[in-house]
This record gives structure tokens, C-alpha cells and sequence, in this order.
């Protein structure tokens, strides 16, 4: 699971450069969709060391918001 973690994050890294550096906008939301895996692996990390706190929760949440508003990207553009 830490290296899946590590790959997204690599991964979430590289194609928010790409956007940067080329100014291209359109991947936006593959860029939103990559970032709410990465955060919901981040959330399932911290359940899996037993640390039930805040931030595992938070992570979770984040994550479902993301992708929501990765789902809207892709269905109203």
C-alpha cells in the first residue's frame, strides 16, 4: 500500500507539472481524479496502522470531495 502511495504521488507530481509548465488546463480533472485516489490510499494507510484519528478520516473525506468534483469536470465540460 506505501508504494502505491508513492507511485500516485509521483504520478500526481509529474502531471500537475505538465499542466503548469505547458499551460494546458484541459487535464484538469484527470489531474483532480489521480489526487482523490492519492488521498483516499493516504486515509486507508492511516486506518491500516490503527491510527483511527482525525486526520485518516479527514483524508477520506477529502478524498470523496475530490473526486466529486473531478466527476463534475469530466460531465459538464
Amino acid at each position: 500500500m506505501q508504494k502505491s502511495k508513492v507511485i500516485i504521488a509521483i504520478f500526481v507530481i509529474c502531471l500537475s507539472s505538465y499542466l503548469l509548465i505547458t499551460k494546458n488546463f484541459e487535464l484538469v480533472p484527470y489531474l483532480m481524479l489521480t489526487l482523490a485516489i492519492f488521498m483516499l490510499v493516504t486515509g486507508l494507510v492511516e486506518h491500516q496502522r490503527n491510527r483511527k484519528g482525525f486526520w485518516g478520516y479527514l483524508s477520506i473525506l477529502v478524498s470523496l470531495f475530490i473526486l466529486f468534483v473531478s466527476l463534475q469536470g469530466f460531465f459538464l465540460n
